[in-house]
């Protein structure tokens, strides 16, 4: 058994990494992802512009890269979906909340996301990937609830789980941007959405 001094030290290269992040979360507090300014992003963080550019082809990679812890979010929210040991309405709404929760949290990342994706098809990728990792767990879930009787037939589970789940990419955009629909009506509609989708019913017996 390696002792703790046999652990792997973080290299220069990690540190600089990190320090490019923890810049660049700096300026999008600061001024957004429209404004960002990779000589500035490097001067922060004590390294060159082409050291930037060895870690991220642009910025908008960067930003990418900034998000991943978000990705951990929405596998918890994936995990509480699954959890059919809860009533479908409590596990659907606590799915929903988890994942507004993460927009709270973190809405000036997903405003510099958002703005990335309308201008690079490299970081729509990123984000539709990582979107469709959740697709087979919340296919299995529904294909469970029909084999248990409690959901009804109807197209395959994965299609009804892709469509959800771009469902979700909405819920999180309208929230991050804001409108006339507060937070509570946003998860009360999605949380029908889900139910009615899933279940062809949003009734008590779902509670």
């Amino acid at each position: 058994m390696r002792s703790p001094t046999d652990r792997r030290q973080p290299q220069k290269s990690d540190l600089r990494r990190v320090a490019i992040l923890e810049s660049l979360n700096h300026h999008l507090r600061e001024s957004g992802f429209d404004a960002l300014n990779i000589a500035a992003v490097a001067k922060r963080a004590g390294v060159t512009r082409s050291a930037f550019y060895f870690y991220f082809e642009n910025k908008a990679a960067a930003v990418a890269a900034l998000l991943e812890p978000m990705y951990d979010d929405g596998f918890l929210a994936g995990d509480i979906l699954t959890d059919t040991t809860q009533p479908p309405a409590r596990r659907v709404r606590a799915m929903l909340e988890a994942l507004l929760d993460t927009v709270d949290e973190h809405r000036y990342l997903l405003q510099a996301m958002l703005e990335a994706r309308a201008t690079s098809a490299a970081i729509r990728d990123v984000w539709d990937e990582a979107r469709e990792t959740f697709v087979p767990t919340v296919a299995q879930m529904i294909a469970s609830e029909r084999a248990a009787g409690r959901a009804p037939d109807g197209p395959g589970p994965e299609m009804i789980a892709g469509i959800l789940l771009e469902f979700n990419d909405r819920l999180m955009e309208r929230h991050t941007l804001g409108g006339r629909l507060s937070r509570d009506e946003l998860l009360t509609a999605a949380q029908s959405v889900w139910l009615r989708t899933i279940y062809a019913n949003d009734g008590d017996e779902l509670q």
